[in-house]
């Protein structure tokens, strides 16, 4: 079967990836579109895998005010060109992120980032939970259960507001994986009106 310009761009279209790499994914998939997409996203979160030992230095801060006014985020977006912070895919995910954290208000970056008194108080309530259990039972519950806290307590652990099937760091994994750069959260903070400092 023959690879024309027409199925090349309509796979660049979908995939926003360089021509060569659409036409030699064709290639390989036999001129199946769908087939070439997979391999193309299979190629990219490996290839993101890579990257993410690389600096991401460039970027930009999104912000998002609530339509009431009493809910505002900043949020500060890496990547390592200027280029691909003026992509519309890196804005859109920018401004996905920010309604991510007024939605759902994480207390933290990712899991790494909450503090050991913290984790050993969630450990305590959970083990009490299920004292009547062996002890080797009640830290495994306890284990697969502080997965679930940081679900709720991190932003990277989050499921994705627009895609709860995946969770955020797998949608930035995946921009990542199509802008071809390493992309990491920042920082972020969020505001809202007669709350607490």
């Amino acid at each position: 079967m023959g690879i024309t310009a027409a199925d090349v761009k309509k796979l660049r279209d979908r995939t926003g990836l360089g021509m060569m790499d659409c036409k030699r994914a064709l290639e390989e998939a036999d001129g199946d579109i769908a087939k070439a997409e997979e391999l193309l996203r299979k190629k990219g979160l490996k290839a993101a895998e890579l990257r993410s030992t690389r600096t991401a230095a460039e970027g930009l801060v999104g912000h998002y005010v609530h339509m009431n006014g009493k809910i505002g985020v900043l949020v500060e977006l890496n990547c390592e060109t200027d280029f691909v912070a003026r992509n519309e895919a890196f804005a859109q995910l920018l401004k996905d992120l920010c309604m991510q954290v007024a939605a759902t208000n994480p207390a933290y970056l990712a899991p790494e980032d909450v503090p050991e008194e913290d984790l050993e108080r969630e450990r305590g309530i959970l083990t009490d939970q299920f004292k009547d259990k062996p002890e080797h039972v009640r830290e495994k519950i306890a284990e697969g259960k502080l997965k679930d806290y940081y679900k709720q307590v991190c932003l990277v652990e989050q499921p994705f507001i627009k895609d709860t099937a995946q969770s955020v760091q797998q949608r930035i994994t995946e921009a990542a994986a199509k802008l071809g750069e390493k992309i990491a959260i920042g920082r972020f903070v969020r505001f809202e009106v007669g709350e607490e400092a």
